[in-house]
């Protein structure tokens, strides 16, 4: 499949299938997120696959909702802020490090016939503690992952004209 067909296939699923995800398709998706681009290639991220029972139930606490308890795994994206890249004017780069290897985990799922969704309104303080992590890391992202058990609703896209901006100081 072309790369704009894929983009056009992923969407935020909502219900999955109650089947586990192949090891061979995680490597592929782990694989993907590898090779990510970052700032200063610092690589600021920690990505967690959450799939026993014990440790589902407490990513489900920090993002309550019915259709999240329907994913057969998760992924907890996180940025490690010591290692991120800090730009002169202090600018941190570590949100933006991890949102582009989100993507690239949820293009690789859509391209393995897998699906995924962003969670980011989740309680981040609770989180942390569930799973004790360290000061420096803070979660980002919530990925549930698996096979769709609903279909695609319509994409809402501005036209092209609305996103881009005049050049050339026009």
């Amino acid at each position: 499949m072309d790369f704009l067909t894929l983009v056009k296939n992923r969407y935020s699923c909502r219900d999955y299938q109650p089947v586990g995800v192949e090891q061979e398709k995680m490597q592929y998706l782990l694989e993907s997120v590898r090779f990510a681009p970052s700032a200063v290639n610092r690589q600021p991220w920690r990505f967690r696959i959450v799939a026993s029972a014990q440790d589902k139930a407490k990513l489900q606490q920090c993002y309550n909702r019915e259709w999240f308890k329907t994913a057969p795994l998760y992924i907890m994206a996180s940025v490690l802020h010591d290692e991120e890249w800090v730009r002169a004017d202090g600018k941190r780069h570590g949100d933006i490090d991890v949102a582009i290897a989100v993507e690239h985990l949820c293009l690789a799922a859509t391209a393995q016939g897998l699906a995924t969704c962003w969670v980011c309104n989740f309680d981040v303080a609770l989180c942390r503690q569930l799973f004790g992590l360290p000061a420096n890391e803070e979660p980002t992202v919530l990925i549930p992952l698996g096979y769709a058990a609903d279909e695609p609703k319509q994409k809402v896209r501005k036209p092209v004209g609305e996103i881009v901006g005049p050049s050339d100081g026009q």
